[in-house]
């Protein structure tokens, strides 16, 4: 089983980076938990955020967002629509339900029969 982040939606914020100052690089990162096994391919609905300044090349943490980083943050998180909730599943997981399936007719039809 893999678990991987994908990036959906990466958004420039005008504020000042609480680390360079720069009011030019500061990103914010939309990212959706993306799912697979050797059964199925999942989309859910976890959604992670990253903050960074590609100025200084620096992670910007809660911990260090000024109020108006946070009201930013709010409406931002208030405004994203993450990707819906999916899960499809692969040749292998309809190729053993067929043969499961099968076995169980035949078993069921030789059991009548006898």
């Amino acid at each position: 089983m893999s678990e991987k982040l994908i990036t959906i939606k990466t958004i420039d914020l005008n504020n000042n980076c609480p680390e360079c100052f720069s009011t030019k690089g500061l990103q914010l990162t939309f990212k959706q938990l993306f799912i697979e096994t050797s059964f199925y391919k999942s989309v859910t609905q976890e959604v992670n955020t990253e903050m960074n300044c590609t100025v200084c090349n620096t992670p910007i943490y809660p911990g260090r967002w000024t109020d108006a980083i946070e009201r930013v943050y709010d409406y931002q998180m208030k405004a994203f629509q993450p990707k819906k909730a999916s899960k499809k599943y692969k040749s292998l997981f309809w190729i053993i339900i067929t043969a499961v399936i099968i076995i169980t007719v035949v078993i069921a039809a030789l059991l009548i029969i006898n």
